[in-house]
C-alpha cells in the first residue's frame, strides 16, 4: 500500500445532518450520542474531522464543517434546537447543502466524506426533488462520498423507504431503523471507517460517461498557470528541466495555482492518464490534491502515441524471436554432392533429397549461383537407426524349430488383461464407508441492521453489524 493510499484511508470528514421534527429523541440524548461517537472515532483514528447541519424554522440552515472536536457540534445543537422546524422534513434540502459543500471542498482536498442523516419523519417531496438530489449523488461518487440514514421511530413501513434505499445504495451506505432506546447503539455501530468495507471495488459494467457530467467536473477543476519570473523551470514529476518524454525545450513548464508544483506538458499528461478521477484529462495535484485539468485533445494525442510505441516494441520483440530456417526446396540452385569412393557430380534438389533418404550423407556443398554466392555448408542430421529385430526362441527342446515372437503385441495384450483385472478388483473392493457425503450448501443470510445479503461472513460487509 502506497503512502497516498494510507493518507486517503485515514483522512475522513463525518457530517451529521439532524432532521428531527417530531422529537422522537430528546436533545440531551442526541448530544450524548454524538459526543460518544466522536470520542470513539478519535480513539480509532486521529485524522477525522466533523461537521453538522441543522435547519431553522424561518431562517437559513446552520452549518459547520471540518471541525476537530465535538464541542462546536454539540454547541450548535444546544443553541439551535428549539428553533428547528417541527412540522416537516428537509432531507432533500439538507443533502443539497452538504453535497454543495463537498463539491467546493473537493477542489482542494482529497478525502472521504461521510454523511450521517438522523431523521424521524418521512419525506413528502415530489419526484423532481428526488431526481435532482439523485443526480448530485451520482456526481459525488467520484469524490468518495458515503451516505448513511438512521430512521428513528416505531412504524413498520415508511412511504419514502424506497427513495432512501436508492440514495444509500449508490453511495455504499445503508438505511438503519431503530426506536429511541436503540439510537445510541445504532450510531456507535457506524464508527468504523467506511473505506475499510470498500477497498476492493470493481468497475461498473457498461458505465457510460455523460457529456454533462464531464462539463460539471471540468468546471470544478482548474487549469495550470504560467510560471513567474522567479520560478525555476524544474518539473515536479520528472525533477528535470528538459522534458524526458519529448526531449524538446518547446515543452513549456506550467504550475499549480495552489502550491506552485511545476509540470511539463508531457509529464502532466502521462501522470493524468494513470491518476485521473475518471476523466483522463482531470487529475489531482500530486503535491496538494488540488483538482487540475489539461486540454483533453492533447491528452488523447499523448495516449495515442504511447499506444503506438508499445505496439511497435511488441512487434520488434516478436520479429527478433523468429528463426529463419533454410529449406532445400526453396533454394532453387543445383547441389554438388560428394560420394565417397567416386567423383562428385551435379544433381538437382529431388535427387539430393532421394539420396539423403537412402544414404548416410552428412554434408552438401552448394555451388555459387549466378546472382549470389552461397558459401555456407548445410549440415543434415543422420536418420535414426532401425530398431533391432526380436530374437528367435527355440521350442520343443534345444534342437527344435525356432520362432520369432512379437513382443509389442504380447505386451499390449498383457497390459490390457492386467488393466481389466485391476479395474474389476477395484470395483469389487469398493467400500461404502469411503464414499464422501454430499457437501452442505452455504446459506444466504440477511443483515438485521441494513438488510444486506450475507454469505459465509460473521460481520456484515456493508455496515459491520454482527451476523447471527
Amino acid at each position: 500500500m502506497t503512502k497516498s493510499d494510507i493518507r486517503q484511508i485515514n483522512s475522513e470528514e463525518v457530517i451529521f445532518y439532524v432532521d428531527l421534527s417530531k422529537g422522537e429523541i430528546k436533545k440531551d440524548t442526541l448530544i450524548k450520542a454524538i459526543r460518544l461517537f466522536i470520542e470513539e472515532k478519535n480513539n480509532y483514528t486521529q485524522k477525522s474531522t466533523y461537521g453538522v447541519v441543522l435547519f431553522q424554522e424561518n431562517d437559513n440552515p446552520i452549518s459547520e464543517y471540518d471541525k476537530g472536536g465535538f464541542k462546536t457540534i454539540t454547541n450548535i445543537i444546544e443553541e439551535k434546537w428549539e428553533t428547528r422546524p417541527k412540522d416537516q422534513t428537509f432531507i432533500e434540502n439538507g443533502l443539497f447543502e452538504i453535497l454543495s459543500y463537498i463539491f467546493r471542498a473537493s477542489r482542494e482536498h482529497d478525502k472521504i466524506y461521510r454523511i450521517i442523516i438522523i431523521s424521524d419523519t418521512p419525506s413528502e417531496r415530489s419526484e423532481d426533488y428526488h431526481n435532482a438530489v439523485y443526480d448530485l449523488i451520482l456526481k459525488s461518487k467520484k469524490f468518495r462520498t458515503f451516505i448513511d440514514i438512521i430512521r428513528i421511530g416505531n412504524d413498520a413501513f415508511y412511504p419514502d423507504e424506497m427513495k432512501l434505499k436508492i440514495i444509500t445504495s449508490e453511495t455504499n451506505g445503508g438505511v438503519f431503523y431503530c426506536n429511541p432506546a436503540q439510537f445510541l447503539d445504532m450510531l456507535i455501530s457506524l464508527v468504523k471507517h467506511k473505506e475499510e468495507f470498500n477497498l476492493i471495488k470493481g468497475e461498473k459494467e457498461g458505465s457510460e460517461i455523460l457529456e454533462e457530467d464531464k462539463i460539471f467536473y471540468e468546471k470544478l477543476a482548474v487549469d495550470l498557470i504560467s510560471l513567474s519570473s522567479e520560478d525555476e523551470e524544474i518539473c515536479t514529476i520528472c525533477d528535470q528541466e528538459l522534458c524526458p518524454i519529448c526531449g524538446t525545450y518547446s515543452d513549456e513548464v506550467h504550475k499549480c495555482f495552489n502550491c506552485s508544483a511545476k509540470f511539463h506538458s508531457c509529464c502532466a499528461a502521462e501522470y493524468s492518464l494513470t491518476n485521473n478521477i475518471g476523466f483522463m484529462h482531470i487529475f489531482r495535484c500530486p503535491q496538494c490534491d488540488t483538482l487540475l485539468k489539461l486540454d483533453e485533445d492533447y491528452v488523447e494525442l499523448i495516449l495515442q502515441e504511447k499506444l503506438e510505441t508499445e505496439e511497435g516494441e511488441v512487434s520488434d520483440y516478436e520479429s527478433e524471436q523468429e528463426e529463419e530456417i533454410p529449406i532445400i526446396e526453396e533454394m532453387g540452385v543445383e547441389l554438388e554432392m560428394e560420394i565417397p569412393g567416386g567423383p562428385s557430380k551435379k544433381i538437382n534438389e529431388e535427387e539430393a533429397i532421394h539420396i539423403l533418404s537412402s544414404e548416410d550423407k552428412i554434408q552438401i556443398e552448394i555451388e555459387p549461383s549466378s546472382e549470389e554466392s552461397l558459401k555456407d555448408v548445410v549440415k543434415v542430421p543422420q536418420p535414426p537407426p532401425k530398431p533391432p529385430k526380436p530374437p528367435k526362441i527355440p521350442i520343443k527342446g534345444f534342437f527344435g524349430p525356432k520362432i520369432q515372437l512379437n513382443a509389442k503385441t504380447n505386451k499390449n495384450k498383457n497390459s490390457i488383461k492386467t488393466n481389466s483385472s485391476l479395474s474389476s478388483e477395484k470395483e469389487n473392493t469398493l467400500s461404502i464407508t469411503k464414499l464422501r457425503p454430499p457437501r452442505k450448501k452455504s446459506k444466504m443470510k440477511f443483515c438485521m441492521i441494513c438488510g444486506a445479503t450475507v454469505q459465509n461472513c460473521l460481520n456484515c460487509p456493508n455496515c459491520g453489524a454482527k451476523i447471527d
